[in-house]
């Protein structure tokens, strides 16, 4: 289903001085399936009243709180984007879905698995749209690895190793925000990072679930009893083995995501610092190197993907953007009262099943044992 006239998006948080607010006013706008009409962008006036004007927004439309702008533009806008820090997502999600606003939130949905649950429930007792956003999956190669894991190219999945390591809380002259070095039950550090490994292999595995974890947490950074590093072996069905690490002290990382397939018939490695290849090897000794542009990139190769031609790399904008396109169609549908049948957009479930994965990662670290999920 597809419109020529975008749909209007309400930012509550998102401001030019934020982590991640500018990615997604670029990447929403991207392929025109969305404009950006109003927002509370801030608590700080002077910060709400520069982005407001940066990103083009009239001065009575730029609201001095979420939940003024709930109330004034429940009539004037498709969504709401919440860009918050995630320990307020929950009441701003719950409030919007209870006021009959669809919702697209910045992952982590929320701070516990008890907390998804809630927002669910309330997006089920409102029939609310609920879209939460994991940028890595909207790469075409990880969405090209997906389909030739579930077309059987692989073979019988047997272990995938997924590693993200970053440095931020040991270089000398990164400040982190105050939010990221408060941790609650499950590290913040597994609310930046560890959602993101759990969504890509649920997403490559077209939604396997975790059984058991047994994990290990620490402190290596500049921030004393902050976690910043987690090491952790997760059991899967269908005897899926899963290895993990991610964590912010890794010097020369400046995201060293990488993700690791091996099946029984071939393995396959991607790796985000070099986002258009994707490796594969099969029983034979072969080794391919795949791209946009090569002749067995089913996905990778369709037209929503090729902005611009193989060999000018689509990268992390545009990864937001395919997500962007994908809520799009599911949001146009809810709006219609159609069934929604794009399988890529995510919501409460998902992000519940993460915490409770993660919560059993926390646990195990502090027990000693396997946990399970």
């Amino acid at each position: 289903m597809t419109s020529s006239t975008p749909l209007r998006l309400g930012f509550i948080g998102g401001a030019l001085n934020s982590a991640v607010g500018y990615t997604h006013f670029n990447s929403s706008r991207l392929d025109g399936h969305f404009r950006v009409d109003c927002g509370c962008f801030s608590r700080h006036c002077d910060s709400n009243r520069a982005t407001a004007a940066a990103y083009g927004i009239a001065p009575e439309r730029a609201h001095g709180s979420w939940e003024e702008l709930l109330d004034r533009e429940r009539e004037q806008i498709d969504a709401v984007v919440v860009l918050t820090p995630t320990p307020n997502h929950r009441d701003i999600v719950i409030a919007a879905l209870d006021a009959g606003m669809p919702v697209i939130c910045e992952k982590a949905l929320a701070v516990s698995s008890a907390d998804c649950r809630v927002i669910g429930e309330a997006a089920q007792r409102n029939r609310g749209f609920l879209a939460v956003t994991y940028n890595y999956s909207g790469y075409p190669m990880v969405r090209e690895l997906r389909r030739m894991i579930a077309a059987g190219e692989l073979g019988r999945l047997h272990q995938i190793h997924i590693e993200m390591p970053q440095e931020g809380f040991l270089r000398t002259a990164s400040t982190p925000q105050a939010w990221r070095l408060q941790d609650q039950m499950v590290p913040t550090v597994s609310l930046d990072l560890g959602v993101h490994v759990h969504h890509l292999v649920h997403f490559l595995t077209g939604g396997k679930k975790p059984l058991e974890a047994v994990g290990d947490q620490s402190s290596y950074g500049h921030f004393s009893n902050i976690i910043d590093n987690v090491y952790c072996l997760i059991r899967y069905e269908d005897d899926l083995r899963i290895q993990a690490w991610y964590g912010k002290t890794a010097l020369g990382y400046r995201n060293g995501l990488r993700i690791r397939v091996f099946g029984s018939l071939a393995s396959a490695e991607w790796f985000q610092m070099e986002p258009e290849d994707l490796l594969l090897c099969d029983a034979d000794g072969r080794r391919q190197l795949i791209d946009r542009g090569t002749g067995d990139a089913c996905v990778a190769r369709l037209p929503r993907y090729n902005r611009f031609k193989a060999g000018h790399p689509s990268g992390f904008i545009e990864a937001f953007a395919n997500l962007y396109a994908d809520i799009a169609e599911h949001l146009r549908h809810h709006q219609t009262g159609q069934p929604m049948p794009n399988q890529l957009v995510y919501g409460a479930g998902q992000s519940e099943e993460g915490l409770r994965l993660l919560e059993a990662v926390a646990r195990s670290s502090a027990e000693k044992s396997w946990q399970p999920v």
